[in-house]
């Protein structure tokens, strides 16, 4: 029995995405695979991977290995800076199409903006190009701050589908999420459980909601995820959790219990910065 399928939000240009999705990062080869295969199984129909992690090839063997149609499932990737051309762009969605062994990629990022390369409007223009003749479903940036969004929208004119950005209770990015929302843009959370550390799951705050829900403080944060609207894409190899991850459309949580999440806040310092790191 697979667990019921996550819904889904229109994006700008049109395409659907499923609120949540597998992240992929840092697994690679049969271990990636397994765990895409899994989380298909599970009822997923978002996976989340990039040239950087050096596992499309992994992810397109475990979408393969599901035997689920490719069609029903939503796939991200994203490319390194050495692309940021409208030529480079097509030559790394080229690239990724081979490693993933698939015909097309419904949502292409620009990884990270690297300003100091400062290349990052011409990479828009080439995913609109892909998007224009339909290689494309949707375009995506990842870390982009709202000044270089503004910077994209003011000298592009295309507004991206989706930010990827690190996003959790602990560093809810408040500023990132407002101009996405005024822009269209839908925000998506990479890292949304706080990455490999235990202290969100075991936060006395997010273990007491659970226990009034019956749920894990897993299951809390994905849950406060969906209902702010966000995507959000937790990484996990493991069978039980995969399949736990997905199970947080049955519970709906109050407005005093979204709000006391959200102030559990503590800023951006340990947020990677988008103006001194990027590849």
């Amino acid at each position: 029995m697979t667990t019921a399928l996550a819904p889904t939000l229109t994006l700008l240009h049109g395409a659907t995405i499923p609120v949540l999705g597998l992240g992929t990062w840092p697994l690679r080869g049969a271990d990636a695979a397994a765990a895409v295969r899994t989380a298909i199984e599970a009822g997923y129909r978002l996976v989340d991977t990039a040239e950087n992690y050096r596992n499309e090839d992994g992810v397109g063997q475990g979408i393969r290995d599901s035997g689920i149609d490719r069609s029903e499932i939503f796939i991200t990737t994203k490319f390194n800076r050495e692309w940021h051309s409208v030529d480079g762009v097509r030559r790394a969605y080229d690239a990724s199409l081979e490693r993933l062994g698939v015909d097309d990629i419904d949502l292409l990022m620009v990884h990270w903006p690297n300003p100091d390369q400062g290349r990052f409007s011409d990479a828009i223009r080439g995913l609109k190009a892909l998007l224009d003749d339909g290689s494309i479903k949707a375009i995506g940036v990842s870390n982009f701050k709202p000044a270089h969004l503004r910077q994209v929208i003011e000298e592009t004119g295309v507004s991206p589908d989706v930010n990827q950005i690190q996003l959790s209770p602990y560093s809810t990015r408040d500023t990132s999420r407002a101009f996405d929302t005024e822009h269209g843009i839908v925000t998506e959370s990479w890292s949304p459980i706080g990455g490999s550390g235990d202290n969100l799951r075991s936060d006395p705050l997010l273990v007491g909601i659970g226990e009034k829900y019956g749920k894990s403080a897993t299951q809390i944060v994905l849950r406060w995820h969906v209902q702010l609207g966000l995507v959000a894409v937790p990484k996990s190899a493991n069978p039980g959790r995969i399949a736990e991850n997905i199970a947080v459309f049955d519970v709906e949580l109050t407005a005093d219990e979204m709000a006391a999440i959200s102030a559990l806040d503590q800023g951006e310092d340990h947020v990677a910065d988008s103006d001194a790191f990027g590849h």
